[in-house]
Formats: C-alpha cells, sequence, structure tokens
C-alpha cells in the first residue's frame, strides 16, 4: 500500500519519469466527477458575482426604493451609509473645549481611515451616540491627523475608546469590542 505521500505525489504531478512511483492511480480517481469540497459537506458554493444589464440598474434608478443607484453610472453606493450616524469629529484645536471642559461623560473614539475594525465599530458607536444622547456625548479622534493627543494618552492600537468624566480620563476599551461591553462601560459614568 502507497503512502499518503506518495498519493498525493501521483495525483499532482503528471507521470513523467522524474516523478514516477511504483503504482498507478486508482480508477475511482479518474471515473469520478468532480465535486467541491463545499458541497460535499452541504455548504453553500460561492458562484461569483451577477452582473445585472445596464438596463435592468436604469430600470432599478427610477424606483423609489434604490434612490441610490444613478441612472448615468450604473453604479451603486452602499445604503448602510444613510442609516449610520456621523459622530462628530475632534482635532487638537477642539479638544480642550469639546472633551476636557465637557459637562457630563464624554466618549472618544481614536480611529484611523486605513483601519479595518474602526470602520466595523463605527456603526456601534452611531448607536450608543443614539441610545445615549443626552447623556453621553461621542466623539472621534482620527490619529493620522492627531498624532499629539493620540500619544500624549497613549494610544498604541486603535480602535481605543476612551471615556472622559470631568477632563479626566475614566476608562478606556481597546479594540472593536461588542456593543454590550462598551454599554457596561458607559453606565458605569452616568
Amino acid at each position: 500500500m502507497a503512502s499518503v505521500t506518495e498519493s498525493i505525489a501521483a495525483l499532482s504531478f503528471p507521470t513523467t519519469s522524474r516523478f514516477r512511483t511504483s503504482f498507478s492511480r486508482p480508477a475511482m480517481m479518474i471515473s469520478q466527477p468532480a465535486v467541491s469540497s463545499y458541497s460535499r459537506l452541504g455548504l453553500p458554493e460561492f458562484k461569483g458575482l451577477k452582473i445585472q444589464s445596464y438596463s435592468l440598474i436604469s430600470f432599478a434608478s427610477t424606483n423609489s426604493r434604490y434612490p441610490r443607484v444613478s441612472k448615468h453610472s450604473g453604479r451603486v453606493v452602499c445604503e448602510a451609509q444613510e442609516t449610520a450616524i456621523d459622530i462628530p469629529a475632534v482635532t487638537d484645536e477642539t479638544w480642550q473645549s469639546l472633551v476636557l471642559n465637557a459637562d457630563g461623560p464624554v466618549l472618544v473614539e481614536f480611529w484611523a481611515p486605513w483601519c479595518g475594525p474602526c470602520r466595523m465599530i463605527d456603526p456601534v458607536i452611531g448607536e450608543l451616540a443614539q441610545q445615549y444622547a443626552g447623556k453621553l456625548k461621542c466623539f472621534k479622534l482620527n490619529t493620522d491627523d492627531s498624532p499629539s493627543i493620540a500619544s500624549q494618552y497613549g494610544i498604541r492600537s486603535i480602535p481605543t475608546l476612551m471615556i472622559f468624566l470631568n477632563g479626566e480620563k475614566k476608562d478606556a476599551v481597546i479594540g472593536a469590542v461588542p456593543k454590550t461591553t462598551l454599554s457596561a462601560s458607559i453606565e458605569r459614568f452616568l
């Protein structure tokens, strides 16, 4: 009986004199149709992107259900952009007035536009801003635009969320964490 390594070598390489093995390919391997491992496991398979014809895109753009589909360019813009709350930005110039001199707790997200986890947590911050409206102020600080504040507070990884109360840093949460974790941190300072 052949070893596993010899079986893989026999199936992977052409049978030339350089790669010849002492056994032949099993007949059942040749006669079976190619079946992906996903379908054998009962998992859905990726079959590629479905491309709509231009006429369907033009029809969709006249429908009020798809207001973000352009008639002229045929491109689709993500509608999720409209559902997310736009968190106001804070900079070096506005840090003192918006965060340190604020009445009540302030949540600041330290982020960067190239950071994937920062983009993932952005809608969660928007939901928290809505949930705690009037009780908590939420701001974003781009660490690429304001590196001095990020280094002042020892930001070494993003996203980092900090809660300030009366100008003092009270808590920090590092990474893209669930909404429940952030809510628990916020609730302690309300």
